[in-house]
């Protein structure tokens, strides 16, 4: 099975829509899309990320299935800096601090503790495990124990914040760590490969992160998730 995380495109924030080149960036993400073999397609509630799902699914004559869990994070807490930011608190907390992710827990540290956006990440892990069971892998620690006996592909169109606290939880990396060293661009392809071998446990395989060829070189442009 294979997960194909997108990331919504250029969008205006306020008003929760695609800008003109972000509906151009949904448009070349689709065209991207259409030879993939693509069975479902899901996206967060949120206008950017239906907006662009809804490209691909105009190609593809599939319908779109809404994730509410999906819709990006917020964050923010009191007597945490930077709003509570994680963007800007993870980069602080690794390139200031040098923080230890394997010998400390970065739910503890002040940034991170009473932080909204802790809540959130584990309201998403929790869904998207009850979602992966659903297709076959039940999540056990780093690995999964796969019950699947085809092979799926699967889009799920969302945010930059929503879609950071799914590949940490399923590639077993610290929050902080994916959203500082993992960033990625609108309309970025990213896709997990979780192999069908049932029942064995397996693990999901980093098989492609952040690719924006279908995108201009002029219309490129790295941008962190912005206030909701």
């Amino acid at each position: 099975m294979r997960i194909f995380f997108i990331r919504h495109g250029e969008p205006n924030y306020e008003k929760d829509i695609l800008t003109e080149k972000g509906n151009m960036q949904a448009l070349a993400v689709a065209k991207r899309l259409k030879d993939e073999g693509i069975d479902e397609i899901y996206s967060s509630p949120m206008g950017r990320a239906a907006e662009t799902a809804a490209r691909t699914a105009e190609i593809l004559n599939l319908p779109v299935t809404i994730l509410d869990y999906m819709h990006e994070i917020s964050w923010g807490g009191d007597g945490i800096p930077h709003e509570g930011h994680p963007w800007t608190l993870s980069e602080k907390m690794i390139n200031e601090e040098n923080f230890d992710f394997y010998g400390k827990d970065w739910r503890e540290h002040p940034y991170y503790k009473g932080n909204a956006a802790v809540d959130l990440y584990d309201l998403i892990a929790g869904k998207i495990d009850d979602f992966l069971k659903a297709k076959g892998y039940t999540h056990d620690q780093s690995r999964f124990f796969c019950s699947a006996s085809a092979e799926k592909n699967i889009a799920i169109f969302s945010h930059g914040g929503s879609g950071a606290c799914v590949l940490s939880h399923l590639l077993s990396l610290p929050f902080p760590y994916v959203t500082t060293v993992l960033p990625y661009d609108f309309t970025s392809v990213t896709i997990l490969n979780f192999p069908v071998l049932p029942g064995e446990y397996v693990h999901p395989r980093l098989e492609l992160f952040n690719d924006i060829h279908h995108i201009p070189r002029d219309n490129r442009g790295l941008v962190i998730q912005k206030d909701l």
